[in-house]
């Protein structure tokens, strides 16, 4: 996994700027509750699936010489609050390839991080001394 800190600061409502390293992202949530100038906290995450799939097909893909010439990926909640990945593999793929990449799909390291046992530490943070009392 890399090892980028990545930090959100506040912005207008409730949208956020997001820094990863020198990448920048807007997170917001749609109008009237924000201002839609970004994707969900949500739509990142679903995001981030889709392209470590994607990224992780790809790459065993090359490295096995097998002619995938395209990958797509869509992610999306469905109304039971699961996440459903729909792969699409373009190519003239053998039909065990094809099975072997759909079971490298499940093993991405977002994927792994997902399906397991997570625990989030917070730690709060004193980012600024509050004034002395007069």
């Amino acid at each position: 996994m890399n090892t980028r800190i990545v930090t959100v600061a506040e912005g207008k409502q409730l949208a956020r700027s997001v820094a990863i390293g020198a990448h920048r992202l807007t997170a917001d949530e749609p109008e009237p509750v924000g201002t839609d100038t970004g994707p969900t906290p949500g739509e990142l995450l679903l995001a981030a699936l889709g392209a470590c799939t994607s990224m992780a097909v790809r790459a065993y893909a090359q490295r096995h010489g097998w002619p995938l010439d395209r990958v797509d990926v869509a992610v999306r909640f469905d109304a039971q609050g699961q996440v459903v990945k729909n792969i699409g593999l373009v190519g003239e793929l053998a039909p065990a390839q094809r099975d072997q990449l759909l079971a490298v799909a499940g093993r991405c390291p977002v994927h792994r991080l997902l399906t397991k046992d997570v625990t989030i530490i917070t730690v709060p943070t004193l980012l600024a001394e509050p004034a002395p009392l007069p």
